[in-house]
């Protein structure tokens, strides 16, 4: 089994959706993909930094999960990275109220030494640099590092952005920072264009309606599972993320042929996430579960077609 080194926020978020709000809850890109893949048991690290106000129980979410915390940073004077937002009616829009970056803001990430040789590596949304930064620190090249990031550092750091995806082999963002990204209105093309920045395999997400995976020639598509309700989509993408990290460095196969698996987990897990608020039903999920759902999945995507 792979290491898996998880690098991404680890946050308080403050969430309102037509379903209801909360307080400050636990939140965090870090956070959401470490509970995504400890559902494969895999040997992860997390990097992240918090304030003196973070809970210890958050952190002991964590580690009861197999998420090694060595790398997470306490700033005992300082204060934890705070999010809040508004979702509309679509629950595909949304508001930022509040972004409070308070110890992100001057954080250097710092890899524990055990994990520098990881063959995986998932480099959450953050400031390119702080990306960049941990990959500097392996001691080996990785067998696969994957990125995530947002229109955000596209719109105030493209330079450091466009350095990093030439260092990365996947990348995974959602089907407008493609098109952000690439300039082209189709994803077809908006892949091909990425791929020329340097990763051999793009991702893109389209919240409910699947997500893509684009590899030279080849093309796969994996539907999102259709829900009775959906609560609450922050986190999501990160939940994707994770799954799809997760069960590669499971099964140490990073094949195209085995990432359309990866998609279809990350996709299982993702469908989970946004049944409650916040990190609610990731905590509470069982593999049964998971296992269930894959099979609904298989029903939902296969069927035999007699070609005349």
């Amino acid at each position: 089994m792979s290491k898996l080194v998880i690098v991404g926020t680890v946050a308080f978020d403050a969430i309102e959706t037509p379903f209801g709000k909360t307080d400050k809850i636990l939140g965090g890109a870090a956070t959401y993909i470490g509970l995504s893949a400890s559902q494969f048991n895999v040997d992860s690290a997390a990097v992240s930094v918090v304030g003196g106000d973070f809970p210890q129980e958050y952190l002991d979410l964590l580690t009861d999960r197999n998420v090694n915390i060595d790398g997470v940073e306490i700033v005992k004077d300082g204060k934890t990275f705070f999010w809040s937002g508004k979702y509309h009616n679509d629950m595909n829009s949304r508001d930022t109220l509040v972004t409070e970056l308070n110890v992100l803001e001057t954080f250097n990430p710092v890899v524990p030494v055990a994990y520098r040789d990881a063959e995986i590596v998932m480099l959450g949304n953050l400031h390119p640099l702080v990306q960049l930064g941990v990959l500097e620190q392996m001691t080996k090249k990785p067998k696969l590092t994957i990125l995530d990031t947002m229109d955000f550092w596209m719109n105030i750091a493209l330079d450091d952005l466009k350095k990093v995806i030439s260092k990365i082999d996947v990348i995974t963002i959602n089907d407008e920072e493609a098109r952000q990204l690439s300039g082209e209105y189709s994803l077809v093309n908006a892949a091909k264009k990425i791929h020329e920045m340097g990763p051999k395999y793009v991702v893109i997400k389209k919240g409910e309606h699947g997500a893509l995976l684009f590899h030279n020639n080849d093309m796969f598509y994996a539907p999102a599972l259709p829900l009775a309700e959906v609560f609450d989509p922050t986190g999501a993408g990160d939940t994707f993320a994770g799954g799809f990290a997760g069960y590669l460095a499971k099964s140490g196969n990073i094949s195209f042929e085995n990432m359309k698996n990866a998609v279809i987990y990350g996709s299982t897990l993702a469908s989970f996430c946004v049944e409650k608020f916040g990190t609610e039903r990731m905590l509470s999920l069982k593999p049964e579960e998971v296992k269930t759902r894959l099979q609904q999945f298989k029903e939902l995507t296969q069927f035999d077609i007699e070609l005349k």
